[in-house]
């Protein structure tokens, strides 16, 4: 029984090492962090209008009339970044609109969501219009050779 269980421990690394191998293929081939931060800074633009909180008995609401605005801009955000990781060809485009509702986002929606939806938007569009497509000498189907990906110290490919 132990070396069943130590049997598949080795298959769980392994397979683990093989799709950690496959996301960071699929990550370098489009705008990742690009997309991550324009998808974060639509949450706190969504989120503050909505929320209510409560200091000491004191309740505070964030809700104005921005309520529409925030709710239109923070899924818009989201959408962007959705489409950066999914449609890589249209990253200036979303680059572009991701700069522009973040600006506008800040005397719409409660100060880009308290500066935190601001701050990400602003870096998120500024890496997608940055961003640009690694350079191959043919384009090929993602490799389904893993040979090149790094195995951390102390694990091993195959279990072995």
């Amino acid at each position: 029984m132990i070396t069943n269980f130590l049997g598949r421990q080795q298959e769980l690394r392994s397979t683990a090492a093989d799709a950690r191998c496959r996301f960071r293929t699929w990550r370098g081939l489009r705008p990742f962090w690009a997309g991550l931060f324009t998808f974060t800074a639509g949450l706190p633009i969504l989120y503050w209008p909505y929320a209510n909180l409560n200091m000491n008995g004191i309740p505070l609401a964030l809700s104005t009339t921005s309520g529409a605005g925030s709710l239109v801009i923070g899924v818009l955000l989201m959408v962007l970044g959705l489409s950066l990781w999914h449609r890589s060809a249209l990253r200036v485009p979303a680059g572009i609109a991701t700069l522009l509702l973040t600006l506008i986002s800040f005397p719409v929606a409660n100060f880009g969501g308290l500066f935190l939806g601001l701050i990400s938007g602003l870096i998120g569009g500024s890496l997608a219009c940055a961003w640009t497509p690694p350079h191959t000498a043919e384009p090929s189907p993602a490799s389904t050779d893993h040979a090149s990906c790094l195995v951390p110290e102390g694990e091993s490919r195959r279990g072995s």
